[in-house]
């Protein structure tokens, strides 16, 4: 049976970065104002460990929210520290963290090796240098292959994020640096479609009528076909869409785009719909049972029974049946 894996979030936001990129407010996204004083950091852990339910569980601490490695080194060591301790005595397995390309080098390598870190995820965004400077990135992809090329030589694993729909963006782009992100060697990602939150310069554009989001049925649609993409080269989507804080969610920061708060749930209804309806559509049964994998059967459903609807529209009663024995994405139907 596949492991539980948990990662135990510390949130660093907006720290050390020296960009405002145009899309960016991190204290909005992430909920945090600012970064934890370091005798905090072990009372998250231990209250986060306490939780977990899974004592074989594979088990990761998680600097996230800003660009880690750009923080003072002696800030950083009194984070890396306390997480190393945790290492150590065995009660977690590593330490990941995010960070810009163009903090990465020899030199914060050897930092992150000494203190047992195991997985860098880069902010690549896009690897479209037109786009990465319309957004204010700061960097180029040639930055983000320069980095990539350091934290897989050291022997950490690599993790590249991107964001859908920026300024100058297209599907195109878009898959194009998600090929490239397989072509770097990325163990995996995270898929974001770009969000106009208040407070950032993208909101000011899409205020002018200069920028317009992604609809939500884009934002699906180009996610599925690079989830696709990233699953038939074996790099993991660890996250489809952003997840903000419960804050964030229900207050008025959100100004325009394809946020919803199951986007993960509605991009594998949508490939499993894509499945479905080329297997049962021509079928003239009107009666069919599908059998699925325990794990797959609520996107085989669909969000809110999207695909059983979907499938009934076409004159088929359907029922859906949750099989151990069926693995993956196969499915097996049975016409009455």
């Amino acid at each position: 049976m596949k492991k539980k894996h948990y990662t135990i979030p510390i949130f660093v936001p907006e720290l050390a970065c020296p960009f405002q990129c145009i899309f960016c407010n991190q204290q909005k996204i992430t909920g945090k104002q600012e970064a934890p004083a370091p005798e905090a950091i072990h009372e998250i852990i231990s209250s986060h460990l306490a939780t977990f339910r899974h004592a074989d569980a594979v088990k990761h601490i998680g600097f996230f929210g800003g660009n880690f490695t750009g923080i003072p080194v002696d800030v950083q060591e009194s984070y890396l520290k306390i997480a190393a301790r945790y290492v150590e005595s065995g009660a977690v397995q590593g330490i990941r963290l995010s960070t810009r390309p163009d903090y990465i080098s020899p030199a914060v390598i050897q930092l992150l090796q000494r203190y047992h870190v195991t997985t860098v995820e880069l902010g690549a965004q896009s690897l479209d240098n037109g786009v990465l400077r319309q957004t204010g990135r700061g960097h180029t992809a040639e930055d983000v292959a320069r980095a990539s090329e350091l934290i897989l030589s050291a022997g950490i694993e690599l993790g590249l994020q991107m964001m859908l729909g920026l300024p100058g963006d297209s599907f195109e782009k878009s898959a194009a640096t998600a090929q490239g992100i397989i072509n770097l060697g990325a163990s995996n990602t995270r898929i974001y479609p770009a969000l106009v939150i208040r407070g950032t310069s993208l909101a000011a554009l899409y205020e002018k009528g200069s920028y317009s989001p992604l609809s939500i049925d884009d934002a699906v649609n180009w996610s599925k076909n690079i989830y696709l993409l990233f699953e038939k080269f074996g790099v993991t989507v660890i996250k489809l869409g952003l997840h903000p804080s419960e804050g964030f969610i229900t207050g008025n920061e959100l100004i325009a785009g394809p946020y919803h708060v199951s986007f993960r749930e509605l991009v594998l209804t949508a490939i499993w719909q894509e499945l479905l309806v080329k297997q049962v559509q021509a079928q003239p049964n009107s009666a069919i049972s599908i059998r699925v994998a325990p794990e797959e059967f609520n996107y085989a459903v669909g969000y809110k029974a999207a695909n059983k609807i979907a499938l009934a529209s076409r004159g088929k009663s359907i029922s859906f049946i949750s099989d151990p024995l069926v693995q993956g994405r196969s499915f097996h139907v049975m016409y009455c």
